[in-house]
Protein backbone atom coordinates (compact mmCIF):
# COMPACT_ATOMS: atom_id res chain seq x y z
CA UNK A 1 0.00 0.00 0.00
CA UNK A 2 1.10 3.29 -0.59
CA UNK A 3 2.11 5.89 2.31
CA UNK A 4 2.38 9.50 3.14
CA UNK A 5 4.69 11.21 4.93
CA UNK A 6 3.40 13.46 7.93
CA UNK A 7 5.25 16.61 6.03
CA UNK A 8 3.38 15.42 2.64
CA UNK A 9 0.11 15.59 4.59
CA UNK A 10 0.08 18.37 5.89
CA UNK A 11 1.30 20.24 2.77
CA UNK A 12 -1.04 19.17 0.61
CA UNK A 13 -3.81 20.48 3.26
CA UNK A 14 -2.26 23.67 3.51
CA UNK A 15 -2.42 23.75 -0.61
CA UNK A 16 -6.23 22.83 -0.24
CA UNK A 17 -7.11 25.03 2.17
CA UNK A 18 -5.24 27.96 0.25
CA UNK A 19 -7.40 26.52 -3.16
CA UNK A 20 -11.04 26.42 -1.12
CA UNK A 21 -10.82 22.39 -1.42
CA UNK A 22 -10.94 21.90 2.35
CA UNK A 23 -12.24 18.62 2.54
CA UNK A 24 -11.01 17.53 -1.40
CA UNK A 25 -7.91 14.97 -1.59
CA UNK A 26 -4.94 14.36 -3.50
CA UNK A 27 -4.82 11.88 -6.75
CA UNK A 28 -2.27 9.91 -7.38
CA UNK A 29 -2.00 8.37 -10.78
CA UNK A 30 0.03 6.82 -13.86
CA UNK A 31 1.23 9.62 -15.89
CA UNK A 32 3.78 7.78 -18.45
CA UNK A 33 6.04 5.28 -18.56
CA UNK A 34 9.92 4.63 -19.62
CA UNK A 35 11.83 1.61 -20.30
CA UNK A 36 12.56 2.09 -16.37
CA UNK A 37 8.98 1.96 -15.14
CA UNK A 38 5.87 4.29 -14.59
CA UNK A 39 6.03 8.16 -13.76
CA UNK A 40 3.77 8.92 -11.82
CA UNK A 41 1.64 12.31 -11.44
CA UNK A 42 -1.21 14.37 -9.05
CA UNK A 43 -3.87 16.37 -8.84
CA UNK A 44 -6.33 17.50 -6.22
CA UNK A 45 -9.74 15.56 -7.17
CA UNK A 46 -13.27 16.34 -5.09
CA UNK A 47 -13.87 12.83 -4.65
CA UNK A 48 -12.43 8.87 -5.18
CA UNK A 49 -13.75 7.13 -7.97
CA UNK A 50 -15.55 3.77 -8.47
CA UNK A 51 -11.93 1.83 -8.78
CA UNK A 52 -10.24 4.38 -6.74
CA UNK A 53 -8.17 2.70 -3.20
CA UNK A 54 -8.29 5.63 -0.75
CA UNK A 55 -5.98 6.29 1.34
CA UNK A 56 -6.09 8.39 4.70
CA UNK A 57 -3.37 10.16 6.41
CA UNK A 58 -4.06 12.95 9.21
CA UNK A 59 -7.30 14.26 7.97
CA UNK A 60 -5.81 14.32 3.97
CA UNK A 61 -7.65 11.64 1.28
CA UNK A 62 -5.48 10.03 -1.42
CA UNK A 63 -7.22 8.83 -3.61
CA UNK A 64 -4.73 6.14 -6.32
CA UNK A 65 -6.51 4.42 -9.06
CA UNK A 66 -6.18 1.08 -9.58
CA UNK A 67 -4.18 0.85 -12.81
CA UNK A 68 -1.39 2.73 -9.85
CA UNK A 69 -2.13 0.94 -7.20
CA UNK A 70 0.03 -2.11 -7.36
CA UNK A 71 3.48 -0.40 -8.61
CA UNK A 72 2.65 2.16 -5.74
CA UNK A 73 2.49 -0.42 -3.36
CA UNK A 74 5.53 0.05 -0.48
CA UNK A 75 6.26 3.63 -1.71
CA UNK A 76 5.57 6.65 0.21
CA UNK A 77 4.52 10.26 -1.38
CA UNK A 78 6.86 12.92 0.48
CA UNK A 79 7.02 16.63 0.69
CA UNK A 80 10.74 18.08 0.20
CA UNK A 81 12.79 21.14 0.05
CA UNK A 82 16.27 21.31 -1.52
CA UNK A 83 18.43 24.14 -2.95
CA UNK A 84 16.58 23.61 -6.53
CA UNK A 85 12.98 23.97 -5.77
CA UNK A 86 10.52 21.82 -3.12
CA UNK A 87 8.08 19.42 -4.17
CA UNK A 88 6.07 16.26 -4.10
CA UNK A 89 7.99 12.96 -4.44
CA UNK A 90 7.33 9.51 -4.47
CA UNK A 91 10.32 7.64 -2.76
CA UNK A 92 10.82 3.62 -2.62
CA UNK A 93 11.56 1.13 -5.52
CA UNK A 94 13.01 3.79 -7.96
CA UNK A 95 16.65 3.40 -9.32
CA UNK A 96 19.09 5.66 -7.90
CA UNK A 97 19.62 8.68 -9.87
CA UNK A 98 22.57 7.43 -12.46
CA UNK A 99 21.76 4.24 -12.69
CA UNK A 100 21.07 2.57 -15.81
CA UNK A 101 18.27 0.53 -17.03
CA UNK A 102 20.83 -0.81 -19.87
CA UNK A 103 18.85 0.05 -22.80
CA UNK A 104 20.49 3.68 -23.47
CA UNK A 105 16.87 5.77 -22.47
CA UNK A 106 17.58 9.27 -21.41
CA UNK A 107 14.83 9.18 -19.04
CA UNK A 108 16.46 6.18 -16.74
CA UNK A 109 19.06 8.69 -15.23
Amino acid sequence: MLKISDVAAEKAKEILKAEGKEGWGLRVFIHGSSCCGPSYGMDIDETASENDETIEKNGLKVFVDKDASESLSGKEIDYIKTDQGEGFVINGGEQPSGSACGSGCSSCG
